[in-house]
C-alpha cells in the first residue's frame, strides 16, 4: 500500500460504514441522462398519458431508493409516522439530496382536506427540456411526482401524486406543483394519532 496511514481493512463490504460520498452530480450529466429516459419513453408509448406514467414509475423506484437511504444515513433506520413530519421531510430532506435546496413551498390544500402542495419556481427536469406543440400537455414534472409517491408510500403514506404547471403572473415560465391527495386510510390515523 501507498501512504504511511493506516487503512482498516473489512472483511466484508456490508462492515464498511455508510458514509455520505460525493453528494453532487454533474448538471450537464444529469441533463443528458434525463433527456435519454425521456427519449427513451417516447419511443416505447403512443400517448402523452403513457409516456407520463413511464417517467413516474422510473421516479418511484428512485424514491423508493432514497428513502431507505436517507433513513439509514441520517434517522437512524428510523422512518416518520405522522403526516406533517413526512410532508417535511420530503420538502426539505429529501428536495435537498435531490435537488440541492429546499423546495419553495409546501402548503396545504384549501379545498379538500387530504391533499397537499410541493411547489418549485425552476424544477430542474423541466429546466433543460423544450415541449413539441404537438405534446401540449406533457410534464417532465412526472418524474418528479413518482419519486415523492415512491418516499411516501414506502414509509407508509399512500398518495396519488401529480404534476402540474400553474402559472404566475409576470413571469414567462409556470411554476411545478407537485399536487399530494392522500389515501383516506392515511388521515384516519393521522386522526388516530391525534
Amino acid at each position: 500500500m501507498i501512504g504511511t496511514g493506516k487503512i482498516k481493512q473489512y472483511a466484508n463490504v456490508l462492515d464498511k460504514p455508510l458514509g455520505k460520498g460525493k453528494q453532487e452530480v454533474s448538471l450537464s450529466a444529469f441533463a443528458f441522462l434525463f433527456s435519454e429516459l425521456v427519449q427513451y419513453n417516447q419511443t416505447q408509448v403512443d400517448n402523452i398519458s403513457e409516456l407520463e406514467t413511464r417517467l413516474e414509475d422510473a421516479g418511484y423506484a428512485v424514491g423508493a431508493r432514497v428513502l431507505e437511504l436517507l433513513c439509514q444515513r441520517d434517522k437512524g433506520n428510523r422512518r416518520e409516522t405522522r403526516l406533517l413530519g413526512i410532508l417535511s421531510f420530503v420538502h426539505s430532506t429529501v428536495w435537498k439530496v435531490l435537488f440541492g435546496k429546499v423546495a419553495d413551498s409546501l402548503e396545504k390544500g384549501t379545498e379538500h382536506e387530504d391533499e397537499y402542495m410541493i411547489s418549485e419556481k425552476e424544477l430542474l427536469v423541466n429546466r433543460f427540456i423544450s415541449i413539441p406543440k404537438d405534446m401540449g400537455t406533457f410534464h417532465c414534472g412526472a418524474f418528479v411526482a413518482g419519486i415523492v409517491k415512491g418516499v411516501l408510500e414506502n414509509a407508509g403514506f399512500p398518495a396519488v401524486v401529480t404534476a402540474h404547471f400553474v402559472p404566475v403572473q409576470g413571469q414567462q415560465r409556470p411554476r411545478t406543483t407537485i399536487l399530494i391527495k392522500f389515501a383516506e386510510e392515511v388521515l384516519r390515523r393521522e386522526a388516530r394519532l391525534g
